[in-house]
């Protein structure tokens, strides 16, 4: 069995696609933690989570965290990832858990899956972004994927991207997202498999293991995501997206008429996100894929898993929830080199008090 992870606040019609596009894609059952249970509209999608025989949902409001709400989105996505990886971690069933967001499609072949090494316990999915246009007349079903150097160098001559890489190429994230053996005690972070103690693991990919990120899929889309997550904590952003995420919470937050606000919103939109469809299209660097039609039917739970699901959920719940966050280990070069630098700084004030 093949199960998800999210930590999500979004709309009725954003949810229900969410749902069915993974479950049409390969994945057999979701857990998805509501991250503002008493915001308006949020009841609406609980309602449509609880009637889903395959969805497992989580309110993680007040009476999920007690005392103890991560003040961080990027913190209480974790935590929820590993809180659900500590569910499964005692069926042999779960096959796979992958940790993804609300606005992601884990596209998962069960062959592929089933190929992967017995020794390895960690799969990369690599990142599909889809395009993004003002006013589409549809959800997207074009996408950008990771280029090479000389498309990258062609773009960026055209005058298409502000610098040849794919951080500039994609809105999104580029680092794409992992999945862990529930049993094998491996940690999930926002886009790694880690060990217990924070270190990176290896990952299998596969070409048909990937994942469809809907990053900011029109201007209307983009408005409201970052205005969301403007709201949700502090979370981390690449450096080339920081300016602009702080822009927009500046802009989200100034006391200033709706209309001015909208309005400026849609023009950091046209800036920084807007995608030129036709010309990548025209170069072949798009490729088109509609996770509905995939088929990939979901599986139902074995015999008498549902009941023991249940169970185990009931029995984590009322757990502390800080212990199930995994944080990522300094890397040892790192280490390393700071403590390289503090030796020298305590050579230099040696050498100073010589002097």
């Amino acid at each position: 069995m093949l199960f998800t992870a999210s930590t999500l606040k979004d709309s009725p019609e954003n949810v229900r696609f969410f749902v069915s596009a993974n479950l049409a894609a390969g994945v057999d059952h979701m857990f998805v933690f509501l991250d503002s249970p008493r915001e308006p509209d949020q009841q609406q999608v609980a309602d449509f989570l609880d009637a889903h025989a395959r969805v497992t949902c989580v309110r993680a409001g007040s009476g999920w965290w007690g005392e103890d709400r991560p003040a961080g989105l990027n913190v209480r996505q974790r935590i929820n990832a590993n809180w659900a990886r500590s569910v499964l971690e005692p069926f042999d069933w779960a096959e796979w858990l992958f940790h993804i967001d609300g606005d992601e499609v884990a596209l998962l072949e069960r062959t592929a899956l089933a190929s992967v090494p017995s020794g390895t316990d960690a799969v990369w999915l690599p990142p599909l972004e889809a395009v993004s246009e003002p006013r589409p007349e549809a959800r997207p079903t074009l996408f950008k994927r990771l280029l090479d150097d000389a498309d990258l160098n062609l773009l960026h001559v055209l005058d298409a991207l502000p610098a040849p890489t794919n951080q500039a190429y994609f809105h999104g994230h580029v680092m794409g997202k992992s999945g862990v053996r529930p049993a094998s005690g491996l940690g999930l972070t926002l886009h790694d498999a880690v060990s217990p103690d924070g270190v990176s693991q290896p990952r299998h990919q596969d070409p048909e293991v990937r994942l469809l990120h809907y990053d900011a899929v029109s201007g209307e889309e983009f408005v409201r995501k970052w205005s969301a997550l403007a709201g949700a904590g502090h979370a981390r952003y690449r450096a080339s997206r920081a300016p602009m995420a702080r822009a927009l919470k500046t802009l989200v937050e100034k006391d200033v008429p709706a209309a001015v606000r909208e309005r400026h919103l849609h023009r950091i939109y046209d800036l920084t996100t807007r995608d030129d469809v036709a010309l990548l299209a025209e170069l072949g660097l798009l490729e088109q894929v509609v996770p509905d039609a995939l088929g990939r039917a979901p599986r139902d739970l074995p015999e008498g898993a549902a009941g023991r699901l249940a169970a185990r959920v009931e029995e984590l719940r009322h757990e502390p929830k800080r212990p199930f966050y995994v944080a990522e280990a300094a890397p040892a070069r790192d280490a390393a080199a700071a403590g390289a630098t503090r030796r020298g700084a305590r050579r230099l004030r040696r050498l100073a008090g010589r002097t």
